[in-house]
């Protein structure tokens, strides 16, 4: 799904059109075409791809090419991406010096008890049933994806990291739009943490 307030950031941190831009982990390729419709060149890959725009490939086997992206973008995928070192450096390779890479990401280590009891709850109210408790669901986040301090020191040895925005996101996962407002609110009154984190690393 592609959130109006994740765009909104990608496109005040792209170069202008028409630049190469490499998107990771594109999913069925909403924001890839958005991208397009507006002038930009964009490659969009996902290993788990079954969508004709979107190539069916892991970033560690990206294709090398004549011509360097311009920038690339990873919207809540890096924290899959396996492995991740060989992945990054085929990255790097890909990329321009100077190239923007725009890192969209869900925080896992910020998923306290709070967070996970908030978000089965919203599942709940929407007929799903996930079977881990608030106390089960953190540790399990944490022990699937990489946390943002190990994507950010491998990013390290070919990017220079710019700073780490804080915000929601748990009204991204597997919930909707109409959720952003209310974990705004619970944010600002300290009663859920930020477990979305942005940067914009550049090609050193």
């Amino acid at each position: 799904m592609n959130f109006p307030e994740v765009e909104e950031w990608v496109r005040a941190n792209l170069p202008a059109p028409p630049a190469r831009v490499l998107e990771i982990g594109a999913g069925e390729g909403e924001l890839a075409r958005s991208l397009r419709t507006s002038g930009y060149d964009t490659t969009a890959i996902d290993p788990k791809s079954e969508v004709a725009d979107v190539k069916a490939i892991a970033l560690v086997d990206l294709p090398q090419q004549g011509d360097r992206f311009d920038a690339a973008l990873a919207v809540v995928s890096l924290h899959h991406v396996d492995p991740l070192e060989a992945s990054i450096e085929r990255l790097a390779a890909a990329l321009a010096p100077g190239a923007p890479l725009l890192v969209d990401e869900f925080d896992a280590v910020q998923l306290d008890e709070r967070a996970a009891a908030w978000w089965l709850e919203q599942r709940r109210a929407r007929g799903d049933e996930d079977p881990e408790t608030p106390e089960e669901l953190g540790p399990k986040m944490q022990a699937r994806v990489h946390s943002i301090e190990l994507i950010v020191r491998v990013l390290t040895r070919w990017f220079e990291i710019g700073p780490l925005e804080r915000g929601t996101y748990l009204y991204r996962w597997r919930l909707d739009e109409s959720l952003r407002p209310v974990e705004e609110d619970l944010v600002a009154r300290g009663e859920l943490p930020l477990t979305g984190v942005r940067f914009v690393a550049r090609r050193i």
